[in-house]
């Protein structure tokens, strides 16, 4: 079974940078979509960035120009860059793999918190 986990959490202060990694273990063949997803308090989650096989990304509007979702020389890495960090930002960030091992299945991280006040 594949387990995510994510790190690079933590308070900032409006404007500062963080940069999130997953990293993934397990028996994963190929990943066909790796993504970032947010959750702040009363809110939905929402879909942040992903990069799907072939290497397209996406952003949310509300990060484009601002955060970049990167994966991991070593393929089973993802990150999230994010820059001018604003306080409608802070959520709980959860990394999200759809992959294949012995079959195709999808993995969630634990979530990291993110804060950004001053």
């Amino acid at each position: 079974q594949v387990q995510l986990v994510e790190s690079g959490g933590g308070l900032v202060q409006p404007g500062g940078s963080l940069r999130l990694s997953c990293a993934a273990s397990g028996s994963i063949s190929t990943i066909y979509v790796m993504g970032w997803y947010r959750q702040a308090p009363g809110s939905q989650r929402e879909l942040v960035a992903r990069i799907i096989s072939g290497g397209n990304t996406y952003y949310a509007d509300s990060v484009k120009d601002r955060f970049a979702v990167s994966r991991g020389n070593g393929k089973n890495t993802l990150y999230l860059q994010m820059n001018s960090l604003k306080p409608e930002d802070t959520a709980v960030y959860y990394c999200y793999f759809e992959y294949s091992g012995s079959y195709r299945a999808a993995a969630w991280g634990q979530g990291t918190q993110v804060t950004v006040s001053s």
